[in-house]
């Protein structure tokens, strides 16, 4: 019977972390504000199948991964000084302190002060006075929300960014269209190649791609 224990709880452990693994990576990771700027971009050049969803989650991971490798090794460096098994909740609660260390370092430099303000302060409107009494701006239940609202506010304003050259070749073809007489025809016929042509002979994807990384920098 006590050798069921451990196993069990280890299996509970690895199911629930597996479960939460795919939340983690969109909430906690550079993945969101990737994937939403991938989209924008996909949706300013007026081509809304190419690349496919598949295509473009899987450039935001494997930019996801090259930027969270420092964090990961962190953690790893960390289990790896101070190895725990799973043999009881206290175990289980030391590795979640050392994981909790490194992931609120990473969090702390991409949450906007203001945001995370924001969810400090508004734990008093609709926290109970118990649950509120040890909260502090660093805590991850306040971090995680400023980080995700954060990421957001920042891929919108490289995506509004992004679309102001595209919108105005289509102005320009549209007006040009119409001066033209040729108002049957369908602006995106001519002003989706012209953006294709534009973003490609910019080397668009991999200056998208450099300045995300980049952004993320110390």
């Amino acid at each position: 019977m006590n050798e069921v224990g451990p196993n069990l709880i280890g299996m509970v452990l690895v199911g629930a972390t597996i479960g939460l693994l795919p939340l983690a990576v969109v909430s906690m990771t550079s993945f969101l504000k990737i994937a939403v700027v991938l989209f924008l971009i996909r949706n300013a050049l007026g081509v809304q199948q190419t690349p496919p969803n598949l295509v473009l989650y899987g450039i935001a991971l494997i930019l996801t991964v090259y930027i969270t490798t420092p964090l990961v090794g962190e953690i790893y460096y960390q289990f790896e000084n101070s190895p725990r098994g799973l043999e009881s909740v206290e175990d289980i609660k030391e590795i979640g302190m050392t994981l909790r260390e490194p992931l609120k370092e990473y969090l702390s430099m991409y949450a906007n002060e203001r945001e995370r303000a924001f969810f400090l302060d508004a734990t008093q409107n609709i926290w109970s006075e118990q649950a509120r009494e040890n909260v502090e701006s660093d805590d991850l239940v306040v971090l995680i929300p400023a980080f995700v609202t954060s990421e957001l506010t920042r891929a919108f304003m490289i995506g509004f960014l992004i679309y102001v050259p595209f919108l105005v070749i289509d102005l320009i073809v549209s007006n040009v269209l119409m001066a033209m007489g040729m108002v049957m025809m369908a602006p995106p016929l001519i002003s989706t190649p012209l953006k294709i042509f534009l973003f490609v002979a910019v080397d668009g994807w991999s200056r998208l791609m450099h300045g995300l990384i980049l952004s993320y920098g110390g």
